[in-house]
């Protein structure tokens, strides 16, 4: 769509389990057996002597024996038992007794009973007190991964994400990312953070507009867009109608979205909202173009709520142009499938297909929207369409191209795979000018690990296009990849800072390199940079995600020396 940026463990013996139930079986068998025979022989001579046993059968005597640990431990295994039987009341008073004979020096066996007090309240969902128990476990043993994993679970029912993701991210790291549990829970809450920052931030940030850069390539994503196209030689005013002795007509300085179209030329974009809202009050004859454009400006600077109601209006003129509500469809389409919405911006590329069957911006734009949606045949025969409206369309050529190759890659289809490239090649032949071109090649060709000719590609990309940031990120994570040359590649994403200071990208690659260096503060620095830049709330969302994974990770450093491993 519109500028669019993509063993089952064995036993420790070695030996079948079939095998190990064997070996064991008849032993236990015969041993509960000979129990049972030996404690009744035991109670038919025991009667009338008035000796009570203990839980774990020891008689008084013996239980005068006992240390207060050994005490602890007999309290410790009867809860255990009642746990096991569903009475976690009992277990709860068991294990509560535990706690108060153990010595408190035996910090190891003090946090295991707390630790199975906070299981008991688990199961009674008394998430105040599995949090305070886990806690004392804890304290006493500060890397005991089962006390941590129970602590972040109940502290996600009562709704504490931020010390959730903490200990999950504790558990994570102690775990070296091996258990799909905690790794589960780490992702879903960071989700949730994710989503509630993003809806706060997204609905009071400032409006902010991206790089003349971002904006001619989003323009360049429509052939059959009017309000993209320069002013007509009618339209201008400009120092040759001076020259020419043309008089200037008053009309030209009230008409808004001229005085915009020309301020579009000379990429002084700032002034296009304000021209566009000028000619719309006055009613003026292009208030149908004025209101396209500005909502075209609203959608680039992430103010949908502001867009939205313009591209209604726009949609719902019925003498409007076609080409005009077609192109309001395209990017309505495209705004719902940033807010998620897939259902409605299928239906208003359907809708602008219908209306304006001969419009390959349509198609193309729909064949992009197919491809995040999963359905690639579909959008095969969409880039099909727009490519036979418009033979000379290489960008539909090349997103055709990898589309297949996609497809190819993840089905493991190694003769489509092939094929997919040779594509590839047939495209850049053809389109030695297109950009879009080399660099979708570029990521092919990377999955293949060709890396020299993906480094060759890029460079053909950024001869073409000295000031596309985007591309400089690419080439830098290709040599981190390639070359494991960290220098190199962090150099290139500073080039693409410098070149775009707007590039979230670069910000966000830039920032997870540091997570991954353990650079954290860098890192975090770098993501709120990113935040900032966002251009819809779903990035903005997967941003605060990153940035709340990296600070969890300097909390945890900071509570238990734990980091995870670096480059």
């Amino acid at each position: 769509m519109a500028a669019s940026k993509p063993v089952e463990p064995q036993s420790a013996t070695g030996l079948p389990r079939w095998q190990l139930a064997l070996l064991v079986g008849t032993p236990i068998v015969l041993g509960v057996g000979a129990v049972y025979l030996w404690n009744r022989s035991r109670r038919k001579g025991m009667k009338g002597t008035g000796e009570r046993k203990t839980p774990e059968g020891t008689n008084r005597e013996e239980e005068k024996n006992m240390s207060p640990l050994d005490h602890a431990q007999s309290s410790k295994n009867k809860g255990n038992k009642y746990f096991k039987a569903g009475k976690y009341e009992k277990a709860i008073q068991c294990y509560t007794e535990a706690i108060g004979l153990c010595p408190g020096d035996q910090k190891a066996d003090l946090s295991t009973f707390y630790q199975n007090r906070a299981a008991a309240f688990e199961q009674q969902l008394k998430w105040t007190e599995v949090v305070q128990d886990c806690s004392q476990a804890v304290e006493l043993n500060p890397r005991y991964i089962k006390a941590l994993f129970r602590r972040a679970k109940a502290l996600e029912k009562l709704d504490n994400k931020k010390e959730c993701l903490e200990d999950v991210t504790a558990v994570c790291i102690l775990e070296a990312f091996q258990n799909q549990q905690s790794m589960l829970l780490a992702d879903k809450v960071l989700k949730q953070l994710g989503k509630e920052k993003a809806k706060e931030k997204y609905k009071n940030r400032e409006p902010m507009m991206p790089s003349p850069q971002f904006i001619k390539s989003y323009f360049s994503s429509f052939t059959d867009d009017i309000i993209s196209q320069p002013l007509q030689k009618g339209e201008k005013k400009d120092e040759d109608k001076d020259k020419e002795g043309e008089a200037i007509s008053g009309s030209w300085e009230n008409a808004g979205y001229l005085k915009a179209k020309q301020y579009m030329e000379e990429e002084n974009y700032d002034k296009i909202i304000s021209e566009c809202t000028k000619e719309i009050e006055s009613g003026g004859r292009y208030t149908a173009e004025a209101l396209l454009l500005r909502a075209t400006f609203y959608l680039l600077i992430g103010n949908a709520t502001a867009a939205q109601p313009d591209l209604d209006q726009v949609i719902n003129m019925k003498d409007a142009n076609v080409k005009l509500r077609a192109n309001a469809l395209i990017k309505r389409g495209s705004m719902y499938m940033q807010q998620q919405q897939p259902l409605h911006s299928t239906q208003d590329f359907n809708t602008a297909a219908e209306i304006d069957t001969q419009n390959p911006d349509v198609y193309h734009h729909r064949g992009q929207l197919k491809i995040l949606l999963d359905q690639v045949d579909e959008a095969v025969g969409d880039f099909d369409e727009c490519i036979r409206l418009r033979p000379d369309s290489a960008l539909a050529q090349a997103q055709k191209c990898f589309a297949l190759y996609r497809q190819a890659y993840t089905g493991n289809n190694l003769s489509q795979v092939e094929k997919a490239m040779d594509g590839f090649e047939d495209v850049i032949r053809r389109f030695p000018k297109c950009a879009e071109g080399y660099a979708l090649y570029a990521q092919a060709l990377t999955d293949q690990q060709q890396f020299g000719k993906a480094d060759e590609m890029y460079d053909k990309c950024i001869e073409l296009e000295p000031d596309n940031a985007t591309t400089y990120v690419h080439k830098g994570l290709l040599q981190l990849q390639w070359k494991q040359d960290l220098d190199l590649g962090l150099e290139l994403i500073s080039k693409a800072i410098e070149i775009d200071n707007k590039c979230d990208f670069a910000y966000e690659t830039m920032g997870t390199i540091e997570v991954q260096r353990g650079n954290l503060d860098k890192a975090i620095e770098m993501f709120n940079k990113a935040i900032n830049l966002a251009k819809s709330e779903m990035e903005m969302a997967h941003l605060y995600s990153l940035c709340d994974a990296a600070y969890a990770q300097t909390e945890v450093a900071k509570k238990y020396g734990l980091k995870p491993p670096t480059l």
